[in-house]
């Protein structure tokens, strides 16, 4: 494991914050000072005299992005396209065709229509490839194309898309978007009400107090606040979503920085809405940020039971920095602990191993909730009961994240129907046809253990490497292999019920997918049965 030294500011835009009157760089003034003129002067040298045509925004673009990337995943630079696109997202409102969309180089992929707005309304679906957008094609548009489809509301755009191979095109009316912090909220039961909070912008403690004044005029005497895949976002709207469940006053979560000014605590403020109503919060692998804030300090105040399965673990806080010409510096500038005192961040972005992966943090303190229960820190929100069917697997996080799920989802559709999402399962002979599908995609899931062998076959060394011993590698490496198909049915569980998830999306919107996992989903399942059980629910916060 190597120690990373101090990354040293070396572009123009650092310069910005050299005066601003904080203390990050009065130490080493002269030797930022130093290095911000040598870089300037490379700068102008190579843009006057290399060889061929330079663009000056590209370097510098990548020397930026270049520099940051030492640092944390977290740290960027936002051009104003960017600085838009997070206004955007911690506002809730903009205007466009109403999809989230993934972007290649060539092409945008409807990842889904949001059901009413006008791209539902124009028939495109999840899986749809926009390759024209009015009279461009997204393959020669250098920026981002995403912006493209955005404008004015009671705008219209022509979208040429491409769906199981044949083109097509339709003409989308931009409107007003909202996206909500609470998509969902029912009652999951006659005495529990069900909350979804899939993400902090600033509607999310107004838009969880409205769903639970509102379960409680249905009767609701019992709450289950889902956080499940919630990125975060907003530090001070996780402070008031808590602020619902505990009184005024209440310390929620400490920032520590190396600069005095953004050392802070964060007190909830208003009165709370109820702090006496049982209260299950869920989480799992995709729960982070603001997410941890709000169920790590719940669980260190006692005030809620955590069910599922470890959060993601971001114990960093963001602040955007204003820079010239409408650009930003996302920076992180402190670490948060939650009320007994720790942090949870997982992975050490300022110690990396030889592959200069971060490494994760493995030496858990103990701390202590109000009650004196036992919890840690470091690797993100241990929950008080543990759902092992919501264990994440390396498997199947990357067939989610090489998006073979998703394919695979567009692929049934076009081919099946799908009638009633509550009792929708995937058959064994669905399955097997997923892992054929797996078997003709391009998908390649290479093991640490793999990635360890084929270095060694590279850079084998003469003096005990032989003709011998390679076989044995390339045996290995073939059993690997095999294992790895075998593991496709170990974790059939698991990936069943991504499949599951992402199908009943494509037929029957989120909403559907929301109300069927009221009556199939484990973690949601096991929620209902603790907060009915008024015994069980008090002795594990005692």
């Amino acid at each position: 494991m190597k120690k990373l030294l101090k990354t040293r500011v070396l572009v123009p835009v650092a310069a910005l914050l050299i005066f601003a009157g904080t203390t990050a760089f009065k130490t080493d003034f002269f030797e930022v000072a130093k290095q911000i003129e040598i870089f300037t002067t490379l700068f102008k040298e190579l843009n006057m005299n290399y060889v061929d045509e330079t663009n000056p925004a590209a370097l510098m673009d990548t020397a930026i992005k270049n520099m940051l990337s030492e640092l944390d995943p977290y740290t960027v630079f936002l051009n104003e396209q960017d600085v838009e696109a997070y206004k955007i997202s911690n506002a809730g409102e903009y205007s466009g065709i109403g999809a989230l969309v993934r972007s290649y180089d060539d092409r945008l992929v409807v990842v889904e229509p949001y059901k009413g707005y006008p791209a539902d309304l124009a028939g495109l679906k999840a899986g749809d490839e926009i390759i024209r957008i009015g009279d461009v094609d997204v393959a020669d548009f250098r920026d981002d194309a995403v912006e493209l489809l955005k404008g004015a509301s009671d705008s219209k755009v022509a979208v040429t898309y491409r769906r199981q191979g044949e083109v097509r095109t339709a003409e989308v009316s931009r409107s007003g978007i909202e996206v909500d912090a609470v998509p969902f909220y029912r009652m999951a039961d006659a005495k529990t009400g069900y909350i979804v909070l899939s993400r902090f912008n600033s509607k999310a403690s107004a838009q969880t107090r409205e769903a639970l004044q509102d379960l409680k005029g249905q009767g609701a005497e019992r709450i289950i606040l889902d956080l499940r895949n919630n990125p975060g976002g907003l530090l001070s709207e996780a402070v008031n979503v808590t602020n619902l469940f505990v009184p005024k006053g209440e310390l929620i979560v400490t920032t520590k920085s190396k600069v005095k000014k953004f050392n802070q605590t964060y007190k909830t403020r208003n009165q709370a809405e109820d702090t006496e109503i049982p209260l299950v919060v869920l989480v799992n692998g995709r729960s982070a940020s603001a997410s941890e804030i709000v169920s790590g300090s719940l669980q260190d105040l006692d005030r809620a039971v955590v069910i599922g399965a470890r959060s993601f673990g971001k114990g960093l806080v963001q602040r955007p920095l204003k820079l010239t010409y409408g650009t930003q510096l996302k920076v992180t500038i402190s670490r948060y602990y939650t009320p007994s005192g720790r942090c949870i961040q997982a992975l050490d972005y300022w110690n990396r191993d030889e592959s200069g992966k971060a490494v994760r943090n493995t030496d858990y303190q103990e701390f202590r909730t109000r009650n004196g229960r036992k919890v840690t820190d470091g690797g993100g929100v241990v929950p008080d009961v543990e759902i092992a069917e919501m264990q994440a697997n390396d498997l199947t996080r990357a067939l989610v994240d090489n998006h073979v799920v998703f394919d695979y989802a567009t692929r049934f559709y076009y081919n099946n129907t799908l009638e009633n999402p509550d009792s929708f399962e995937l058959s064994p002979e669905q399955y097997n046809d997923f892992v054929a599908f797996v078997g003709q995609s391009d998908f390649n899931f290479e093991t640490k253990t793999e990635t360890a062998l084929r270095q060694a076959l590279t850079a084998r060394e003469s003096l005990v490497f032989n003709e011998a011993v390679e076989q044995d590698f390339r045996k290995l490496l073939l059993q690997i292999e095999k294992r790895k198909t075998e593991a496709l049915q170990t974790y059939s569980t698991e990936i069943s019920r991504e499949l599951e998830d992402e199908i009943i999306t494509r037929y029957h919107y989120r909403e559907g997918l929301y109300e069927s996992l009221l009556s199939r989903d484990p973690a949601i399942l096991t929620a209902r049965e603790l907060l009915g059980n008024p015994q069980q629910y008090a002795k594990i916060l005692q």
